[in-house]
């Protein structure tokens, strides 16, 4: 298939690869993707990642297919039946960090054993001249359960010999053995060898131990050294591996002293050699908690199993794109998805340098705009800020779009009501802004404090060479740094080397730094103003170039760390305990804005479509907090405000008795059982004539346990994830149990299934608006796999359950035969959302100019209920589709068709003047008169509309 570049997608649809979802079963779905109206897969990444991923974002070898998602040849079958289909695949690439769980991964499992003499060691991020001395020339692995000398003594630390190498194996792990430090062994098997100094083989061990001898040092730098070692250790293995052959005496001889050197669980004093030797590796065993203050390798966030990758070396770069260049050249992906390009030391230039090989691979001229393929990133914007302009992309992943369209569907009149039923519930007032701020600074103690240290201990030397402010103390210093980032508005800054500041960046700083001073009276304002200078490139005039560059060296690695804290601290903390309204609590979500008006939707729709035309539109992704769907039936929480305060005190009184006391508090506490709630209508089975089903399976109850567990310990308050509350937690499980059962005593459900019945109907209806803004909206839509029907599914790994794509097939087959007001009045099943999507997206295909190219026009509606829906129109030249959907339905009645929209009519502008339009989900020719459309006549059948004259 020839693929004009770049080629846009009308739609996307996301598969996340693993191993219960592989290239085979991608290709068997393809017809079905293919009639639903999708333009091109979404795939997660399916490079080599570790043995158990059930995400890709692991990468232990960018280079490789993962094997547990399928052969080469099954890949290409599955890209074949893509392009026999017309299909396009934009692909997930993970550029910021690699996956070191495993030994699969060679770049990693190199460093390990040669340490700074490695050829990969320049390509993580280690800092190999820590604070702590201890640590010189090492990397901190805190893979430990216990502590070290705990571990050690108990004999879960093991020495082996395979192949002519050592390894120390521990658990599932498996750790090269420095081969400078085989001599702790071999010198003890030579002893053993002792009876056979006659022999032949015996000179030729002498021997292996002299050229260990002469083996460049594990510090070595220099180019040549580093080339001589990889090459003579190699040699030693190899000719190792030949004396165990040839002289079983040898074999016999190395297995006698590891006996020795693995000590004896009991006798701690055997395993004093086992110490020397693991101290004189080129790594240092940890328990995994002390990570926080310790770690010397850059990570994806506090994961200690994914190491940074220095993306802005050529030489990486080389390395790691080689297969994803090759997919490029033979049309097999047609399209990038950047994983969280705020991780990189330069973005802009990854971006740039990316697209401009791929117009290298591609054969073709680089475009003028700069964007050989088609690419998005996983930008998360926050507040106002606004995707930058000057960077290779098409537009984000559709976090923003997601956030929008949630906002939309809130009452925003219910604001202060919501918030007094929150705080009167939970006893206290809660302020969104001190919390983050809080929460940052927890996350800098608790998970991202080396860090931070690492920064301010980088600021201090940079005061020291100079006089006007060498005499800040390290402690001042290392606090302006977190106080700074604590009131980081966004996740990062984008300044460059040789670049000016940009006002958006000057801005970000100078709203931090006064934030900051605010919030630190005590602190002195000088300390500030110097971290802020050097933030801002406003260097001492005086700088030698060495001088400049550790300056730039500080801007540029501060610039990495703020996204981590903004992440940890907002996104999986603060989300999890501001939860007056919990659907408002999304990756790039505002929850402090309750709501968002149709003017300030029709706004943003308009920025979208003219600057970022194709950008991805999301409503659910591997990464939200919870489905589309579950997220739309909680936004209806706001439309009931009277019923649900309510309800609250009777759920709570109900169902105390199944609390229990820890620690002399309430399990779980008010706020925990706040969230559950929402969670609950949220999630709740529906039976096939609308009604909430009476009693829950064991499944659904574990689900929402699991749920539970998670939050839980992501809020950080009565559990962590270091340090996990267990008694907390089984209560919390308990209560969710408890709550839940299906017996004559439960006086929880009877009270709980009205609201349950309520709540499902208003969802529904904000969800299939919501799936139709997206699919009509400027941008190109994505539907997350099995999102094309009802799917009430949490945070991950909820939402990677096995999807049932034969069920979908089915009912996609059958469509056709079925009316649509007998869509709209089984819709439990979920067909009807099918439907909705089939159809959206056929005219989108058949008319994909009109969405591409056509202006955006916002429409105002005028009577009863004209708060209660949001229109607007697509229009290239002669061409146009007015889409109209409800919002606030609960002011209407369910469904909200036909006379219950009263006199409301929708007014067209001049430029749409025809006396008759057709409906396109059901057919329908509707009269247009005085350029208005009564919403009644619109919607006579189905909750929501598309009205055109093509």
């Amino acid at each position: 298939m020839k693929t004009e570049h770049p080629r846009i997608p009308t739609c996307t649809y996301r598969l996340q690869f693993n191993r219960w979802f592989t290239f085979a079963q991608a290709r068997e779905i393809v017809p079905y993707l293919r009639s639903l109206g999708i333009s091109d897969v979404y795939a997660s990444p399916y490079f080599q990642a570790g043995s158990e991923s059930l995400h890709g974002y692991d990468i232990i070898d960018h280079n490789k297919l993962n094997a547990a998602v399928g052969s080469q040849e099954e890949y290409n079958a599955w890209v074949a039946e893509l392009q026999a289909h017309g299909m396009g695949q934009v692909l997930d690439f993970v550029p910021n960090h690699m996956g070191i769980a495993e030994s699969g991964n060679k770049w990693w499992m190199d460093v390990l054993e040669n340490g700074p003499s490695s050829m990969y060691a320049p390509y993580f991020d280690i800092d190999w001249r820590p604070l702590k001395s201890d640590l010189r020339d090492k990397v901190l692995l805190p893979i430990l359960s216990d502590q070290y000398g705990r571990v050690l003594e108990r004999g879960e630390l093991q020495v082996r010999f395979e192949e002519g190498a050592f390894y120390l194996a521990y658990q599932n792990q498996k750790l090269p053995i420095a081969p400078g430090t085989y001599r702790f062994v071999l010198e003890m098997a030579l002893e053993n060898l002792a009876e056979y100094k006659d022999e032949g083989f015996y000179g030729e061990f002498q021997s292996i131990l002299t050229a260990l001898e002469y083996l460049p040092r594990r510090t070595e730098t220099d180019p040549e050294k580093i080339a001589e070692r990889a090459r003579e250790k190699e040699i030693v293995k190899r000719r190792l591996e030949r004396r165990c052959q040839e002289a079983p005496q040898v074999q016999r001889a190395i297995e006698k002293a590891l006996a020795q050197i693995n000590g004896r669980p009991g006798d701690p004093r055997s395993f004093d050699r086992l110490d020397e030797l693991l101290n004189a590796q080129s790594y240092r065993l940890a328990f995994w908690r002390v990570a926080a203050e310790e770690i010397n390798y850059r990570r994806f966030f506090d994961v200690n199993d994914l190491a940074a990758i220095r993306m802005e070396l050529p030489e990486v770069f080389d390395a790691a794109h080689q297969l994803v260049f090759d997919l490029i050249r033979t049309g097999a992906v047609t399209g990038l998805r950047i994983d969280h390009p705020d991780g990189l030391y330069l973005p802009k230039e990854y971006l740039d340098a990316l697209q401009r090989r791929c117009a290298k691979v591609l054969g073709m001229p680089l475009p003028k705009d700069g964007r050989a393929v088609y690419m998005v990133a996983e930008k998360i914007l926050s507040g106002p800020e606004k995707l930058r302009s000057d960077w290779p992309l098409h537009g984000t992943t559709g976090y923003d779009f997601a956030n929008q369209a949630a906002g939309v569907f809130v009452d925003v009149a219910a604001e202060a009501d919501m918030t007094r039923t929150f705080h009167r519930f939970i006893g206290h007032t809660l302020h969104f802004g001190h919390l983050v701020y809080a929460k940052k600074r927890l996350v800098m103690r608790i998970a991202l404090a080396n860090e931070v240290e690492v920064l301010g201990n980088m600021l201090d030397r940079l005061s020291e060479k100079n006089r006007w402010f060498r005499d800040f103390t390290f402690e001042a210093l290392a606090r302006a740094v977190r106080e700074t980032i604590a009131c980081f508005p966004v996740y990062r800054t984008y300044l460059a080397p040789g670049q000016p500041v940009s006002d958006e960046d000057q801005q970000v700083i100078e709203r931090a730094i006064a934030s900051a001073k605010r919030r630190n009276p005590a602190i002195e304002e000088s300390i500030f103003n110097f971290l802020r200078d050097i933030l801002l490139f406003r260097f001492p005039e005086n700088l030698n170039t060495q001088a400049r560059e550790e300056h730039m060296q500080f801007v540029l690695k501060f610039q990495q760390f703020t996204g981590p804290i903004m992440a940890k601290g907002l996104e999986d903390t603060a989300f999890y305990i501001y939860n007056r309204l919990a659907a408002l609590n999304e990756v790039g979500g505002e929850p402090q804005q309750f709501g968002l008006s149709v003017d300030a939707f029709h706004q943003r729709n308009l920025d979208r479509h003219l600057h970022w035309p194709a950008t991805l539109l999301a409503t659910s992704t591997h990464d939200t907090k919870r489905s589309e769907d579950v997220r739309a039936r909680m936004l209806a929480i706001s439309e009931i405000p009277e019923l649900w305060r309510r309800s609250l005190p009777r759920w709570r009184t109900v169902n105390r008795r199944w609390k229990k006391n820890v620690n002399e508090s309430e399990a779980p506490d008010a706020n925990e059982e706040y969230l559950l709630y929402q969670t609950l209508l949220g999630t709740w089975p529906v039976a096939s004539n609308g009604r909430p089903v009476e009693n829950v399976d064991t499944g659904y109850i574990e689900r929402i346990q699991a749920y539970m567990t998670k939050a839980l310990n992501e809020a950080k308050l009565n559990t962590s994830w270091i340090q996990p509350n267990e008694e907390w937690l089984a209560a919390t499980r308990d209560f969710v149990a408890k709550i839940l059962e299906a017996t004559p005593k439960n006086k929880f459900l009877p009270t709980f299934l009205p609201v349950a019945e309520e709540i499902a109907r208003l969802g529904a209806i904000n969800s299939l608006a919501q799936a139709l803004l997206k699919l009509t909206s400027p941008g190109v839509p994505d539907i997350y796999q099995g999102n094309e029907v009802w799917n009430y599914s949490l945070v991950d790994p909820d939402n990677r359950r096995p999807v049932d794509y034969q069920a979908r097939a089915e009912m996609l087959s059958c469509l056709s035969s079925k009316t649509p007001e007998g869509l709209l009045q089984n819709w439990p099943d979920g067909r009807i959302k099918m439907f909705l999507t089939q159809g959206a997206l056929r005219f989108r295909s058949d008319h994909v100019d009109l969405f591409r190219n056509g202006n955006y026009l916002p429409l105002r509606a005028i009577g009863t209920f004209a708060d209660c829906c949001l229109s607007f129109a697509r229009q290239l030249d002669s061409d146009w589709a007015i889409v109209i959907v409800p919002r606030l339905s609960s002011r209407i009645g369910f469904p909200p068709t036909g006379d219950r929209w009263k006199g409301t009519v929708i007014e067209l502008p001049e430029s749409i003047s025809l006396e008759r339009g057709r409906e396109i989900f059901t057919g329908r020719e509707l009269s247009i008169q005085n350029r208005q459309i009564r919403l009644a006549d619109a919607m006579s059948i189905l909750p929501f509309a598309i009205i055109t004259n093509l």
